[in-house]
């Protein structure tokens, strides 16, 4: 197989990176582009995967011709979806191509080779662990019915709280009256929102829990123990009983880590590398050892 450069793709609803490396893994060159949800639009993420590709090559200094000899992983949302990942794979141009849920580079950049769970904690969440070649996922199944810990059912729940509060079912508390000012003092107006908002929509109110829980509000804390509860919940389903490294990743993962029982603080440790790293990884493992598998989960 005559591959002369390796290529890590992180894409999602977002947007698209590109890393382009040596075969060795020493990245040389880095892209960007638009969203890469192979489950919204395939045919969009290709052309964004394309674009961040050719960026990367650009920054390196070396022909974007050369695509085609390049030996890709790509982790990618959507991708373990209804078999997304195979049909894009046919799509691409590469000499070869792999492509996998964004969770598997996730873990990778964030644990390297070791053992471990990682927990994805953004607008959405989603769990991925590694017990040797074993690679396992749990949640993820989106806002309304799944995604406990993420900043859209985080975002939702406070304005749960506000509502309850103004109907007085609920104890009010300047959190829940910050709100409900938010909105003009007026408890149809977030209904209003709420029926068109999207996801990332809600997670616009996820920090302003953590904001008021740093200052004792009670119904902040309390939205932040049941969502901690959650988040522990899964961890006791996914995780093996052996001694692992635990990683929260996404925006909120930073925040959520201090609050975890002592238990699960004690094998907490900061991400080695970020996705993009991990997918570079994985090119380069692939590449060096047909034998090494991942499971796409």
């Amino acid at each position: 197989m005559n591959v002369t450069y390796l290529l890590g793709i992180d894409g999602g609803g977002t947007g698209c990176r590109a890393a382009l490396a040596d075969l060795s893994g020493n990245v040389l060159g880095t892209g960007k582009s638009g969203s890469a949800n192979i489950m919204t639009d395939m045919n969009t993420a290709r052309l964004n995967i394309l674009d961040a590709t050719e960026a990367a090559f650009k920054m390196a200094g070396i022909d974007a011709g050369q695509s085609k000899t390049v030996f890709a992983v790509l982790g990618l949302a959507g991708a373990n979806v209804g078999g997304n990942g195979a049909k894009l794979e046919a799509m691409l141009p590469f000499q070869k191509s792999l492509v996998y849920s964004d969770g598997v580079i996730a873990l990778q950049g964030a644990l390297g080779d070791h053992d471990g769970t990682v927990v994805i904690l953004g607008t959405g969440s989603a769990y991925v662990t590694r017990l040797g070649n074993d690679i396992r996922f749990a949640g993820g199944w989106g806002f309304k019915v799944s995604d406990l810990g993420g900043g859209a059912r985080l975002g939702r729940d406070l304005l749960e709280e506000t509502l309850l509060a103004y109907d007085k079912f609920h104890p009010s508390s300047p959190m829940t009256t910050a709100v409900m000012e938010r909105f003009g003092g007026n408890p149809h107006r977030i209904v209003q929102f709420a029926h068109s908002a999207t996801p990332s929509d809600f997670g616009t109110f996820a920090p302003t829990v953590f904001e008021y829980a740093s200052k004792d509000d009670a119904v902040a804390v309390a939205l932040l123990d049941k969502t901690i509860g959650q988040i522990e919940e899964g961890l006791d389903a996914i995780m093996s009983p052996a001694p692992m490294r635990l990683s929260l990743l996404g925006g909120l993962g930073a925040f959520y880590g201090p609050r975890l029982s002592p238990r699960y603080r004690a094998i907490l440790q900061a991400p080695l590398n970020d996705a993009l790293t991990g997918a570079v990884q994985l090119a380069a493992r692939n590449f060096a050892s047909s034998s090494a598998e991942v499971s796409n989960g």
